[in-house]
């Protein structure tokens, strides 16, 4: 159950148990269903929210901190995802649906009129204070792209009363625009328009690209990205002035803990059914277990390796863990996303290897993806090799073909057919340079192929997978060096984009890429060159102009998705889909579905039978 933006906290199977072996790492816990007002959670293991500011850098993109954290206070722009549906949802969108014109130049937005907690009406200026931030920080919002969509592409904006219109430079594609761009927008309260505790600005009134402006916006972005890391101020007054979903932060330690309140003041159509939710922080997947058994969560996760029968397919259930099955129904959703492992193509020792693509293509043919579905997940999951997810719906995809399907053989070949000779168990370059048939560019002669590879610790399906995977690139001669991390620390500080310092060659936080609130998988936050996602710091102009293309017009995604199975931006592996507990005492009005394929929390449409 991880992601990045979503980074996805690890795998959505068995993720999000947790608490260390010697006990929670939560004050206190108890009969969770046996108080009809409290509804209580359990976070994914080790990948806790850790910042509130619905602003957020990439380093902080995660699923944890966004759509299972802020968007229960927070409401976006446009709302994805209720139930069983990872389509847009209008009526508890913020915004009514856009109005494209001058040849999909122009965007009128008009809001609904819904108050923050504090009174003020969410209005276009809210929208505005989000959009001149942008303008001000673009590399600060996770899903920047250099060069598109918002701000880049935005010629002028204006709001007045409760309309929004944006006049952009050059026609867009109105699926990619709102669903990649409008979508990332969270309207902010006039409250947050400051720079210290005491002192107000005008980031938010501001006129759009004014130079005035920008200064305001950066000072404010700069001083709430300050607080918006320090859990202490999360239920303070500055951040609950601006709630405009359908819960309140009551409590939050810097553990994870958090401690939510019906907000009587929410305007949308879904109240809360009950008073609070409480979602509870986990170190390790086997204590979260423990704590279901005890009746002391109403949803959570088992990892898929307690489950003695395998899924009989993906978005089946089989036999539930034995220990919770009089207590709690086995459930099992399809993400909407991709998994894989992250490439570090920054400047690092192990770059002139990953710059190869036949080492690409060797390490992604010794991935046995069914193996490691069947035996780590129990079927609870899917092989994955293109960037976009499955669901994906016909009208936007065509037919992709996977490359490099799993053979050892193959993959030993493509490193003898490239210079390389196994010596002593170890590959050595033998034939340096960069012809045909020789090692590359970079690569010395007697060289060995060694990467360092760091991947989150406490999830057993994934320790298992890289496990497996580890031992065939050892096969092969490839020398690996492990290193093993909490999920924050794997997805926020390995990946070169983020930490110029990093040591590591290849990352796998477990989850992958959620695609909200880029919900077309077009990948521009991904592999575009330069992108603020980009993580690994992947460049190929090939892959730019197949993005770009659907951008403008409303062309399939089927070429841009075949390159990227075909030249290896990250290595792919299977996705995981959900093992949900859920109490049978819980109920839940979103068609009985408590967490769907953008792994969004809606606990609002929850209560107890």
């Amino acid at each position: 159950m991880f992601r990045k933006y979503k980074i996805r906290a690890a795998l959505t199977v068995g993720v999000a148990l947790a608490a260390a072996a010697v006990g929670l790492i939560v004050p206190s816990i108890s009969s969770a269903s046996s108080t009809p007002n409290v509804i209580t959670i359990a976070e994914p293991a080790n990948g806790t929210p850790n910042y509130i500011l619905p602003f957020y850098p990439p380093a902080n993109c995660t699923v944890a901190n966004t759509s299972q954290f802020q968007e229960l206070m927070f409401r976006p722009l446009y709302f994805y995802g209720v139930g069983g549906s990872a389509a847009v949802q209008p009526s508890v969108s913020t915004g009514k649906p856009p109005v494209y014109s001058n040849g999909n130049k122009t965007v009128t937005i008009t809001m609904k009129g819904w108050k923050f907690s504090d009174g003020q009406t969410i209005n276009a200026e809210s929208v505005m204070f989000f959009l001149n931030m942008y303008d001000a920080v673009p590399a600060g919002f996770c899903t920047y792209t250099k060069g598109l969509g918002i701000p880049n592409q935005v010629a002028s904006a204006t709001g007045t009363g409760n309309t929004v219109v944006i006049h952009l430079k050059s026609p867009v594609s109105p699926l990619w625009f709102t669903s990649n761009e409008l979508a990332t927008i969270t309207p902010m309260a006039n409250s947050w328009d400051v720079t210290s505790a005491t002192k107000k600005s005008h980031c938010a009134s501001g006129k759009y690209g004014a130079a005035s402006t920008l200064a305001a916006c950066k000072a404010v972005q700069a001083y709430l990205t300050k607080q918006g890391l320090n859990t202490s101020t999360f239920t303070g007054k500055l951040w609950q002035s601006g709630v405009s979903g359908p819960w309140t932060l009551i409590k939050m330690d810097n553990l994870g803990n958090a401690e939510f309140q019906a907000n009587s003041k929410y305007s949308g159509p879904q109240k809360a059914q009950v008073k609070y939710v409480k979602l509870v922080a986990f170190t390790s997947t086997t204590a979260e277990q423990n704590q279901l058994q005890a009746g002391n969560i109403d949803f959570g996760y088992v990892d898929p390796s307690v489950l003695t029968s395998p899924a009989p397919a993906p978005g089946k259930v089989g036999a539930n863990f034995a220990p919770l099955a009089s207590k709690f129904n086995l459930t099992t959703t399809i993400p909407y996303s991709n998994n894989y492992m992250n490439l570090n193509f920054g400047k690092n020792a192990g770059t002139v290897f990953l710059d190869q693509l036949y080492v690409r293509q060797a390490m992604e043919s010794s991935i046995n993806q069914s193996a490691i579905v069947k035996n780590a997940f129990k079927n609870y999951g899917f092989a994955t090799y293109s960037a976009v997810p499955l669901g994906t719906p016909s009208t936007e995809i065509g037919k992709v073909k996977q490359p490099y399907p799993y053979d050892m053989t193959a993959a030993a070949a493509d490193f003898s057919k490239n210079g390389w000779t196994l010596t002593g168990g170890k590959l050595a370059c033998t034939s340096p340079g960069t012809a045909s048939g020789q090692c590359g560019t970079g690569i010395t002669k007697g060289e060995n192929l060694t990467l360092n590879v760091e991947y989150y610790s406490g999830v057993p399906a994934l320790t298992t997978e890289m496990n497996a995977v580890i031992a065939n690139w050892t096969s092969l001669g490839m020398v690996i060096k492990q290193t093993t991390g909490t999920f924050n620390d794997t997805a926020g500080t390995c990946p070169s984009a983020y930490n110029a310092a990093t040591t590591f060659d290849i990352c796998n936080w477990g989850g992958g890429w959620l695609y909200a609130p880029d919900y077309y998988p077009s990948g521009e936050p991904l592999y575009l060159t330069g992108a603020g996602s980009n993580s690994g710091q992947y460049s190929n102009a090939t892959m730019d102009s197949l993005i770009k293309a659907t951008l403008s017009t409303n062309v399939k995604l089927t070429a841009f998705a075949q390159f990227s199975a075909e030249n290896l931006p990250v290595l792919w592996d299977p996705v995981a889909t959900a093992t949900n507990e859920s109490s049978k005492s819980l109920k839940s009005s979103s068609g009985g579905v408590f967490e769907g394929p953008l792994e969004t929390w809606t606990p609002e449409y929850w209560s107890f039978k």
